[in-house]
């Protein structure tokens, strides 16, 4: 029997269970970010991240109603205890802390359209194949600051749509930027090319798009892993914010010395959400797309395939509409260890109409030294 099957007949059989007496409120100690290496990038494999099974006789608990929970902060020294009162908004990357852990999804229907307006009961959660041990808030997110990298393939083979791919990127970075979201532009073939920093001046961003040039073979994977090290993994912020990196690419990697399981752990340690737009827009799909999806569903995000080039811009405005139709969980796991280890996640919607897409999981912080 399959996971998703055992889940769902798991989730049939579940009672309303409240989780009141569970609910936390104490506030917990931050813990460090897992550590990554500053040197060069691995060469050998790691184990790619699979969805959870579930432990025999567990049963997913409903997220029913609870009292919320501590106001939750960035990796920064712990805030006063008014500066805690202040932060109303939690963290909607999964963020560890000690022991809590702020997990961000999207709910759609059958047909992809985005599903808001639901509440924590309608949900079942497993985190390492146990129900948590409390719930501490659940809310709908929609305008919290965005930190957004738009990655694009610079390698010969998408020469012929390169344009295209830069009018829909500076579209994308007009409509979406408000005033407090910042944004980075980086073009990628065997080596990143970091157009334009962090910022929010759109004419900078604009700027750093037009000056890329295509040419040279794919580095995808080594591009994936850098960009989150170097850029996400170092962001230190004050207040919560949104993590994500858009990749334009066929996805095709001829060139990179990390592996792709390499990719996808270094964007789950920098709590980034990963959507990605095939460039290969001809009839016949070829590996590049699993590879592009694969990146996607393991950060949580969504891969787009056009049909048609001028479909680039829709893959856009998909995102666009995502980034603001999301929610945001913060729960204390069951049986949590800081040991640096990979936590699986399994989180979905009671009502079978729904699918839900979120991170396959999260690493748990190390002990301070």
């Amino acid at each position: 029997m399959t996971v998703p099957t055992r889940m769902n007949r798991i989730f049939r059989l579940l009672t309303t269970l409240s989780l009141s007496a569970v609910f936390a409120s104490t506030t917990c100690a931050l813990a460090q970010t897992p550590s990554t290496s500053s040197g060069s990038l691995p060469s050998a494999p790691a184990p790619t991240m699979t969805q959870p099974a579930t432990t025999p006789g567990t049963t997913a608990t409903p997220l029913t109603t609870g009292q919320p929970g501590p106001a939750q902060t960035t990796s920064a020294p712990s805030p006063s205890a008014d500066q805690q009162s202040a932060d109303n908004e939690p963290i909607t990357t999964i963020k560890v802390q000690v022991n809590e852990v702020n997990l961000i999804f999207t709910v759609t229907d059958k047909k992809g359209r985005f599903i808001t307006g639901l509440k924590r009961e309608n949900f079942g959660l497993l985190d390492d194949g146990r129900p948590p041990v409390a719930v501490l808030r659940f809310s709908q997110q929609t305008n919290l600051p965005l930190r957004v990298g738009i990655m694009l393939d610079t390698s010969s083979s998408i020469r012929q749509r390169f344009q295209f791919e830069q009018d829909s990127a500076i579209e994308f970075l007009l409509q979406i930027l408000h005033r407090n979201d910042r944004a980075f532009v980086q073009g990628f073939d065997i080596e990143t090319d970091m157009a334009q920093g962090f910022t929010n001046n759109i004419d900078l961003l604009n700027q750093g798009i037009r000056k890329l040039r295509p040419g040279g073979g794919t580095a995808l994977y080594d591009a994936l892993y850098r960009t989150c090290r170097d850029q996400m993994l170092t962001l230190q912020e004050d207040g919560a914010v949104r993590r994500a990196l858009i990749v334009l690419s066929d996805g095709n990697d001829n060139y990179s010395r990390a592996q792709q399981s390499d990719a996808i752990k270094m964007c789950q340690r920098a709590e980034t959400i990963v959507y990605t737009i095939s460039t290969n827009v001809s009839p016949s799909k070829d590996k590049g797309d699993d590879v592009l999806r694969a990146i996607s569903e393991a950060t949580g995000g969504m891969a787009f395939f056009p049909t048609k080039i001028e479909d680039v811009a829709v893959g856009f405005r998909n995102i666009q509409e995502e980034l603001r139709s999301q929610y945001s969980l913060v729960y204390r796991p069951a049986d949590f260890k800081q040991d640096g280890s990979f936590r699986t996640i399994y989180l979905q919607a009671l009502d079978p109409r729904y699918k839900v897409r979120a991170s396959k999981g999260y690493f748990a912080p190390r002990p301070a030294p």
